[in-house]
């Protein structure tokens, strides 16, 4: 089909089934923390900032294993073991929290039990995500002209998982309960890890170990090195557990983690790349940090716009109120939508010499980004903040949003192997997620700017629209300067490019 390699479809439903379950839990994430839990706006954000950064920061370490001992199949493998636990885990929900006078009552068993299978998953991604991501990469040339498109199929695959699960993990969780909501993304996860396993063939060699010998050697835990890694990736689990409870100290670990990192990059690219090399790293660096502001304003969607959309949005349909977690999945309906288009356009404006250069597709990203911001605020304005806003505001918003998701994540992703020395692929792929992570921390801050309390307490709907519009306005600006400051700056970056667009 469209003559890509069979294993590119493969890893389509791979991950298809394994965002299934990633989105299907985070769309009800935020609901059962304020709504079950009675953690406050604030609260609920940090955490999810918690979850959300750690799940995208270990991919640097599961990276390095993989390309120094694992491999992609083996570490995809056991990062989808890890998941599947953390999801059904998920399940259990315990009891409802309740307010006595001033006393909050939770049931903090039930509280640690979330936390423990949110480590679990966060350990699992861990290993799964840039791994799959880098295999994508694997089965085509450097040069080809079809990988931009082969990523933006992958991209589809991750959106189709994601539209099925808010739309359904959300409307069951919200309707049924949460323990079937969370159920029904873990067997998204095991349908994901069942069909990697049985179709594992068709990724033609490319996701082995590079040295099956390293793998068999023992440790200083006696242990064959891979079961070595096996158990460190297990007991990184009661560590994560601990860490995703702590706002302040998964900030500080990210400035270290990346500080280092970049330190550790930088004696790499002075010592051991070529002119050439030098330069399209430094390109692939600057892309990276760009994608940070994108993000940001991204991720609203599973915090503030999800807030946003179930207090002060109409969302009423023939007299049918649509639950606010599966309005998620206008963002992965779009891009099922525009992914083949926009496939389709990469290759014929490629053929015709008018293709747009990675850097000028991150601008446009990020300014579409700001700009669906602003269609928020538009419709703040409309409903002159004393009654709930029209619901085409938000679908406004999610198709801005969209067009500059597809414009800019699977270019990225595709941009990380093309850009990348060839021998750190796997940490350039985990550097692109670590970036993420910052985005996801930082996310969960600018979210606290629209922090209503709890739920379990009223608030007045005018004072939540301006303090959401107030927000959404700042966004905004963040998004139209940043994107027009880096489309400023695309002459000189695809310069030092060298011949890859």
């Amino acid at each position: 089909m469209f003559n890509h390699p069979k294993g590119l479809y493969v890893l389509f439903f791979t991950e298809m089934w394994e965002r299934f379950s990633f989105y299907g839990m985070k769309a009800l994430l935020i609901f059962f923390l304020t709504k079950h839990h009675f953690f406050t706006d604030g609260e609920a954000n940090h955490i999810i900032g918690n979850y959300a950064a750690l799940v995208y920061a270990l991919p640097v370490i599961g990276g390095f294993l993989a390309d120094r001992y694992l491999g992609y199949r083996k570490a995809v493998t056991f990062g989808a073991i890890l998941i599947l636990a953390g999801q059904f885990g998920m399940a259990y929900k315990g009891h409802q929290a309740i307010t006595n006078g001033t006393e909050l009552i939770q049931d903090n068993i039930a509280i640690q039990s979330m936390f423990f299978s949110l480590a679990l998953i966060i350990a699992g991604v861990g290993f799964l995500k840039a791994n799959i991501s880098s295999i994508v990469g694997c089965l085509y040339k450097k040069d080809d002209p079809k990988k931009d498109s082969g990523f933006t199929i992958f991209y589809m695959g991750i959106n189709l998982g994601s539209a099925l699960a808010t739309a359904l993990c959300g409307y069951v969780g919200e309707t049924y309960g949460w323990e079937y909501g969370f159920g029904l993304a873990g067997i998204g996860m095991l349908l994901g890890l069942s069909t990697f396993l049985i179709f594992k063939k068709h990724l033609m060699g490319y996701a082995e170990p590079p040295d099956q010998q390293k793998l068999n050697e023992k440790t200083i835990l006696l242990l064959p090195r891979e079961w070595a890694i096996y158990a460190g990736g297990a007991a990184s689990v009661f560590i994560i557990w601990q860490l995703v409870q702590y706002h302040a100290i998964v900030g500080v670990l990210l400035v270290i983690t990346s500080l280092t990192l970049i330190g550790l990059l930088g004696y790499f690219i002075l010592s051991q790349c070529t002119k050439d090399e030098r330069g399209r790293m430094l390109v692939l660096l600057i892309l990276t940090f760009s994608s940070i502001v994108f993000w940001s304003l991204f991720e609203q969607e599973f915090t503030s716009l999800n807030l946003f959309a179930d207090r002060v949005v109409n969302r009423s349909i023939g007299g049918q109120e649509i639950k606010a977690s599966t309005l998620l999945s206008l963002n992965p309906v779009f891009i099922i939508l525009l992914a083949p288009v926009f496939a389709w356009l990469w290759i014929r404006l490629n053929r015709i010499g008018l293709e747009p250069n990675t850097p000028v597709k991150f601008s446009l990203g990020i300014i579409f980004a700001g700009l669906s911001f602003g269609a928020i605020v538009a419709g703040c304005m409309a409903a002159q903040y004393s009654s709930k806003v029209s619901l085409g505001w938000l679908v406004l918003s999610y198709l801005l949003l969209t067009t500059g998701e597809i414009c800019l994540s699977p270019v990225g992703l595709s941009a990380v192997t093309k850009l990348s020395a060839d021998k750190i692929v796997g940490v350039m792929m985990g550097t692109w997620f670590l970036a993420t992570a910052a985005s996801e921390y930082i996310a969960a801050l600018l979210a606290n700017l629209a922090d209503l309390g709890s739920v379990s307490s009223s608030f007045v709907l005018s004072n939540a629209i301006r303090q959401y519009s107030d927000l959404y306005l700042k966004l905004m600006i963040i998004g139209l300067i940043a994107g027009i400051l880096l489309l400023i700056l695309s002459p000189f970056l695809k310069k030092h490019m060298h011949g890859i667009h």
